[in-house]
Formats: structure tokens, sequence, C-alpha cells
């Protein structure tokens, strides 16, 4: 491999970055001087370079960490080179991450640089009481511990604590996508967020292995490659699902899509990804085959990875470009824009939706890329684990497939359907969604035993890296995982969590904010998920209740659940009443009369998953009794009834004895 390839590559990606950048600019017309109060050739150029650069050194951080994770082996020395990537991008990103902030201070203050208190106080209180500053903030933050965490952590395990520090940095930079308050905050956020983590893993993952090709040889590259390319693929479908729904909310027509610079800049970019795609094609079917061979595989890798780290810059570049180019679709809150709105677009950026019908349920839809690729790609994961269980022979039992697929579409619809689209807008509306994800979702993805089946279906690595089966073993025997799957644990979080949530700050946090909303969802499903797991779980445990306990334990729910429901139903203080009581609703149901209904909902369907699970494990009982039943009969078959035959020579002998005992004392009488 040539030596010079990590140098070259990564001076290409930069180089082709910043001239798509530039020329991006002024497709979109952003490099143009400002009528009013213009910041100067430096914030107008330095703003998206340094943008630019924080999006490049993100991707090196993400995708290094990524592939030491998934692809590499700690003890060899590619994880070592693979972690000095990803703190030398940390590092990277603190500083392109501390540029940014101070040009956008200026770019929107006005302020021109200055050393003395007032451009400090100003800056200061940008930072702390501007969204736009606090983002920022959070973002430099979050690089500057990623950077330490990246330097000091060697060990596999604990480098998940820098993936997910490396993955929460992301976070800022989607929500400073799309204003909180405008139209559509909380699908752009999301779709933006896996668009950027997509990204990263897609280029940081490519970049890590051509600093690992001078440090292994062409067969372990060749392996590494392909481990690579999974994650391609799949980084593939999140940037390109993402990228699609991003422009369709920023572009809104066909018409500004060809007609502004904004809409041009996004079809260059749209022709990039294409072109990347057909990279990733051949990657998987003619390089990876090439690259353990002795002649001409290190010059074909060096030279496919040069050309599509080139196509890469200049996708990275144009999405630069991208950030400072005004919009045909207007991304300010509602609230801002000096039209008149109503109370629900006021709270929610959102117009307030028709009436709820029965028909809506069918009809009405406001869909989540995110949780549409969490159903997608476990749908897809499942199913391509009981194809290589087939192919190999082994069956799987068809039912815990409609389990699984019965959970990901009750999923997708709780997260895009009616239930997300009205759940801010009507607390009933929200309870059944939360009924849902808590307790007839898990219900039924338990059913599925995922774990068993990821298990049998993933190959065991010999080459001392860790994939899919070397996780979910570790994850299932630490001491975390053995407290939260504990029964009596599991029961109080999903009893409690109901409690917690309601009648504490919590619940307005994930009705107002983007980030405790998902929070929500994602809390309520894995908490619902642990209790079922713990009750009728297929997948391996380390510790059930016995089956009278396990009903107890349910009926103790069930309790809980109902006088939940009752404390709702007989209430007469609204809850969150600045915001399911502010929503100017004129139709449906009072706010308090709504939450009345809300509270039958927890009360009455909610209990009916539960009723689902006692009835689950008396049936698992009764088949359990059964079994040891049968298992005795077919000791007694092979021994010859010998137990029996052993209990009554038992009694035939206490017998004798009685007798004899009985005639001795006759006589002495």
């Amino acid at each position: 491999m040539p030596r010079s390839l990590r140098v070259l590559a990564p001076a290409l990606l930069i180089a082709t970055a910043f001239a798509a950048l530039f020329a991006g600019l002024g497709i979109g017309g952003a490099a143009a001087e400002r009528a009013l109060a213009d910041p100067g050739a430096l914030v107008r150029f330095g703003m998206p370079l340094a943008r630019t650069l924080v999006n490049l050194a993100m991707a090196g951080l993400i995708g290094s960490v990524v592939m030491t994770v998934w692809a590499l082996a700690s003890e060899r020395r590619e994880a070592r080179v693979a972690m000095d990537v990803a703190a030398g991008s940390a590092a990277v990103l603190t500083v392109a991450s501390a540029v940014t902030l101070l040009l956008t201070f200026v770019d929107v203050s006005g302020l021109a640089f200055s050393p003395d208190a007032t451009f400090g106080a100003a800056l200061a209180q940008f930072v702390t009481e501007v969204e736009l500053g606090q983002l920022w903030l959070w973002e430099l933050l979050l690089a500057a511990v990623t950077t330490v965490l990246a330097f000091a952590i060697r060990d596999r395990r604990l480098t998940l604590l820098v993936l997910l520090a490396a993955l929460a940095s992301a976070l800022p930079l989607a929500q400073q996508g799309h204003a909180a308050g405008a139209s559509g905050h909380g699908q752009a956020v999301n779709s933006l967020l896996v668009h950027l983590i997509g990204a990263a893993v897609w280029l940081g993952g490519l970049l890590t292995l051509v600093f690992l090709s001078r440090t292994v040889d062409r067969r372990r590259l060749s392996v590494l490659t392909s481990r690579y390319s999974t994650l391609a693929l799949l980084a593939f479908v999140g940037v390109a699902a993402s990228g699609v729904v991003s422009a369709w909310l920023r572009v809104g027509t066909l018409d500004a899509l060809f007609g502004t610079g904004y809409g041009r800049l996004v079809l260059l970019k749209t022709a990039a990804l294409v072109v990347l795609g057909v990279f990733g094609a051949f990657q998987r079917t003619r390089l990876i085959p090439r690259i353990a061979e002795a002649r001409g595989g290190d010059r074909a890798f060096a030279w496919f990875v040069l050309a599509e780290l080139a196509v890469m810059g200049v996708a990275s570049g144009i999405a630069g470009a991208l950030g400072r180019t005004a919009t045909p679709v207007a991304l300010e809150p509602a609230r801002d824009q000096g039209d008149r709105i109503s109370p629900a677009e006021w709270l929610t950026g959102d117009p307030l939706p028709p009436e709820l019908t029965p028909v809506s349920y069918l009809t009405s839809w406001k869909f989540d890329l995110a949780w549409t690729l969490v159903c997608v790609f476990g749908l897809a994961l499942y199913i391509a684990g009981v194809v290589r269980l087939a192919r190999r022979g082994d069956r799987w039992p068809v039912g815990r497939t409609i389990a699984w697929s019965l959970g990901m579409l009750l999923l997708f619809y709780t997260t895009n359907g009616a239930l997300n689209a009205y759940e801010q807008y009507l607390f009933s509306t929200h309870m059944l969604a939360h009924m849902m994800l808590t307790m007839l979702i898990p219900l039924v993805l338990v059913l599925g035993a995922p774990i068993t089946l990821a298990l049998r279906a993933t190959e065991k690595r010999s080459d001392g890296s860790w994939g899919g089966r070397e996780w979910i073993l570790w994850a299932v025997q630490t001491p975390y995982s053995k407290i939260i799957t504990h029964p009596a644990v599991a029961a109080v979080v999903f009893s409690g969590s109901l409690w917690l949530f309601y009648f504490t700050p919590i619940a307005r946090w994930a009705a107002q904010e983007h980030l405790g909303h998902q929070w929500m969802i994602i809390h309520f499903l894995i908490s619902g998920y642990l209790f079922c797991l713990s009750m009728i779980g297929i997948d391996p445990v380390p510790y059930r209740f016995p089956y009278p306990l396990r009903l107890v334990t349910l009926f103790a729910t069930m309790a809980s659940h109902a006088f939940f429901g009752v404390t709702l139903m007989t209430g007469d203080s609204l809850m969150l009443a600045d915001w399911y009581g502010a929503m100017g609703r004129s139709w449906g149901a009072t706010p308090l009369e709504d939450q009345r209904t809300g509270g039958g909902i927890a009360w009455g369907i909610g209990e009916l998953p539960t009723l689902a699970l006692a009835l689950i494990v008396a049936v698992q009982w009764s088949r359990s009794d059964a079994k040891e039943q049968k298992r005795k009969d077919r000791a007694a078959d092979r021994s010859g009834d010998a137990e029996l035959a052993a209990y009554n020579e038992m009694l035939a002998q206490t017998a004798q004895r009685d007798r004899k005992a009985a005639g001795q004392n006759s006589r002495s009488v």
C-alpha cells in the first residue's frame, strides 16, 4: 500500500470539500455581500468553511469509533490506530466548533471582533440566553469531553462511552438545522440527525480504512473493508432517505427545486449521492475480492479510495454551502414570522389539525424518518436472521416472526400515524400512544425472541473483534443487565414511571421539547419491553419469578395502573393546562373531559395487554407443569417405574412393621 495514501487521501478530501464549498456559495448566493449588516468576507466565507471542517471532523470521530467497536480487534494495533484517528478528529472538532461559535456570534450580533469587555459580555449572553449560542456551546463542550475520552480510553467495553459521547455531539448540530417552533421541527431534527450520523459513519469509516491500510495485510484489509461495506450500505439508506425528507421540508415545491440556488445545490448533492451509491455497489461486488489478491489489490484499493473520497468531499462542500444558503421554505419559528397564527401553531409550530374522527385514525399521518428507519431495519434484520437459519437447515417458529413483524408495524403506526399527528393536541391520544408504547408493542416484540434469533443467526468471530453475537452476550451478562431485568426492578420501573412522568416536570419537558419527546418514546418502550421480558420472555435472563409470583406481580401493576387511571378520571385540575388547555381547539371534548378520557384509556384499554400477559403466564405455567410431568413419565419408562416400585416397597415394609408391632402389643396384653 502506498505510504503517501494516508496523507494524500485526507488532503484530497479537504481540498475537494473546500473547492465545492466555495463553488456552492456562489451558486446559492451566500457568497454575495449583504445589502444590510454585512459581516464581512471573513465571516461570509469563514463560517461555512469552519462548519464544513466541523462536519469532516465529526465524520472522522464517529466513523473511527464505530469501526473500532464493530470491526477491529482491540488487542491488535489496528484498534489503537483507529482510536488515535478518533482522538485527533475530536480535537479538530473542538477547535472548529470554537471558531464556528465565535464567527456565528459575530454574524448574528453584527459586532466586530474586539478584546474589550463589551464584546465578551455580549458573547457570554449569546451562549447562555440565545438558543443558537447555547447549541454551539453544547457542541463545544461535548467535543471537548469526547476528546478527553478518546485520548484516555483504549478498553474495548469503555469505547462505548466514546461512541455515546461522539453520537451525542451530533445532536446540537441537528437541532441547529431547523428552528424550534418552526413547522415540521421534530421531523426535520430527526431527519438531519440520521443524515449527520449516516454520513459520518460512511465517510469516517472509509478514512479509518485509509489509516489502517499500512497497519494490516491485504487479507485483513479485505475483511475490514467487507465489514465497513455493511455499515456503508446501512448508512447509504439512512443518508438517502433523510436527504430526501430534509430537502423537501426546506424546498417545498418542484419549482423551487429547479428555480432557486438552494434547489440547484440540492440537485448537485443528489448527483454526488448517486455516484457514491455506484461506488458502494462496485466496492461490494468487485473491489473486496480483489484486495486480498497478491498483485494489484492494494493499488485498486488506493485508487478507489481516492476517487470515492473526492466525491465525498464534493458532497461535504455542497452540504456546507447549503447550510449558508437561504431556503425557499422559511425555517423561522411561526411566532416570529409576523403572521397571525393560532394558539396551537404558537405552541407547536404546526397548524391545528382537523377534528379527530374514527376515519382519521387511518388517514392522518405525521411521518418521522428516524422511527421509520428503526422499524424498517428492525424488520429487515429479523427476517434476514430467519432466512439465514433456514438456509442452513434450522427452523424458526413462524409465530415468533409474526409477533415481531406485528410489533414493528404497531411501532411504525404509533410513531408515524394518527397517534403521532394528534398526541400534541389531545391528552387522550397521547395516553393511547403511551399505552401502545409501554404495553402492547413490547408484549408482541418480546414474543418474537429477537435475542435468541440474533444469537443463533450471527456467526462467532475468531479474530479478536466483537460482532453482534459477542456484544449481545456481553450485554446480557453485565451486572447492569442483571439489575434492570430482575422482575422486581422491571415491575417498579414499569409502574412507577407512569406516576413519575405525569406528576413531575418531565411531562412538560416531553411535551415542549423535541429531545424530551424522543426520550419519552424510548423510555416507555424499553421499560415495557423489560417488564414483559421478565414475565413471559423467551430470551434468556438471569432470573425470573416463579409463576405464582409472576401473576401476583402482574395484578399489582394492574392495580397501580387502575389507580392512576381513576385519579385522572376523577380529578378536577388540568394537567399541563398551559399546553393542552391552550391549544384553542374548537372541536372535540373540552381539555378536562379529554383528560378524563385519557384516564379511562389508562385504566380500561391499558389493562387489556396486562390481562393478556396474565393469560400467557398461565398458559406457560400449565405447559411447564405438563413438560415436567412428561419428563417424569419418560424417566419412569426408562427405569421401568423403579421409583414407583421403590415407593410401593417402602409402603409395604412400613405396613409389615406396623403389623409386627400390633402383634407384639396383643401378646403383651
